[in-house]
């Protein structure tokens, strides 16, 4: 696909949908504010803060654990939360749903508990260095600490997976493979399905990180190939605090609690302790359940919208403001140069000014994007830079905003002099 804008099939009403965002009409040192860090966090519509106000103002009560109304009014929402959920990734049962408070906190159940049983000495844990640190420290950690072989697989000049290099080492056998959906740093889209069919002809377990994906792509864990999938909902309109963890069944039911406490647990006595059954065996203690209902309503809003017509708008934005960055004297764009197989995910760097300085200059113009590593250090080794600027557009941000953003750059350049 070329980088001229893609029509979209069913455009979105953005000036509708941005009503629903009340922070997007503020202005930031007298400029209207341009959000567009949206791969750190998402703004969150009304729907989503009006739910959230309805439970603390009408029947706020611990979930799970009372008989008065109260109680089962917000349990039930809490659990009609997991249902949108589970609807929403294509899961075959709500309890493959579990509640944490990001995907950080999801890989690390994974891998503290499936992963600590799992592993062993010699095994073979295959990823990439597209991940996030929260899909690589974990598994560079349990390698540590087990004795296992940690494989990192490269990516080519333009930021995309070596896919011949990544199916000759899971040839070579694996015990799992970690990888992500969608680069945070890069916006590459990975081939996942069929990537976990290679990974799973070798016997690995594919645990797949989401956070990018899940914002902004029609997610089928079961077509997938998935056997565990992570994603935060702050990042996709959802509130701080409420995330999510998507395993098989029969995965999930062999695994110990990754927490112990409350809730989690169906009978304690002195000598030993019986868990729950799923998926309430990994929500130990009281969970956040506002911010899971919140999540749940952020679920409705997207999926009202169309998670197509949402990534369609954003190729849209991208297929702007790729060929005006690549076209700018002094830029180096980091990632694909098409619109093939990305989200609106746009790294670069402007020759003479530091990510830092250059994102500081764009804030005093009320544009937001965000500066630094990405929490992707092996990926920017792998880039040969320290940092870069990285702008990333949503189903809310405009063309104009990718143009002021281009005219911003402009004037911090008149600023260096470069």
């Amino acid at each position: 696909m070329t980088l001229a804008a893609r029509p979209i099939a069913r455009p979105l009403d953005v000036e509708r949908i941005r009503a629903d965002f009340p922070v997007l009409s503020q202005t930031v040192h007298g400029r209207p504010l341009v959000w567009l860090d949206n791969a750190s966090t998402s703004q969150k519509p009304r729907q989503v803060l009006e739910v959230m106000r309805r439970v603390y103002e009408e029947h706020n009560a611990n979930i799970h654990r009372g008989v008065y109304e109260f109680s089962e009014r917000t349990t039930a929402a809490f659990e009609d939360a997991r249902e949108k959920i589970a609807r929403f990734v294509g899961a075959a049962d709500r309890r493959e749903v579990i509640f944490c408070r990001n995907a950080t906190e999801g890989v690390n159940l994974v891998a503290y508990t499936w992963g600590r049983d799992n592993v062993t000495a010699g095994d073979r844990i295959v990823t990439t260095v597209l991940e996030h640190h929260s899909n690589f420290v974990p598994w560079q950690q349990l390698a540590i600490e087990k004795g296992a072989e940690l494989v990192v697989v490269d990516v080519d000049d333009e930021g995309r997976l070596r896919l011949d290099q990544l199916r000759a080492e899971l040839a070579r056998g694996a015990r799992l493979l970690a990888i992500t959906h969608t680069s945070n740093g890069l916006g590459v889209v990975n081939p996942v399905k069929e990537i976990a069919r290679w990974a799973h002809d070798a016997g690995a377990v594919v645990v797949v990180d989401a956070a990018q994906s899940a914002p902004h792509l029609a997610i089928d864990v079961r077509d997938m190939g998935a056997d565990f999938l992570v994603f935060s909902g702050h990042k996709m309109l959802g509130p701080v605090g409420a995330g999510v963890v998507w395993g098989r069944t029969r995965l999930l039911e062999r695994m110990r609690p990754f927490l112990y406490g409350g809730d989690m647990i169906s009978r304690v006595s002195v000598e030993r302790s019986e868990w729950n059954e799923l998926p309430w065996k990994f929500e130990a203690g009281t969970s956040a359940y506002v911010e899971a209902i919140g999540l749940g309503a952020a679920v409705d809003y997207l999926s009202a919208v169309g998670m197509d017509a949402i990534h369609a708008h954003e190729l849209e934005l991208t297929g702007h403001l790729l060929p005006r960055l690549l076209e700018e004297p002094g830029i180096t764009v980091f990632g694909p140069r098409t619109l093939d197989d990305r989200v609106g995910v746009v790294s670069f760097d402007v020759e003479g000014i530091h990510p830092h300085d250059m994102a500081t200059l764009l804030d005093r113009e009320g544009i937001c994007v965000r500066a630094g590593h990405h929490c992707n250090q092996p990926l920017m080794t792998r880039l040969g830079v320290m940092a870069t600027t990285r702008a990333s557009v949503y189903l809310y941000n405009t063309l104009e905003e990718c143009d002021a953003l281009i005219a911003a750059i402009r004037k911090a350049k008149q600023v260096f002099g470069v």
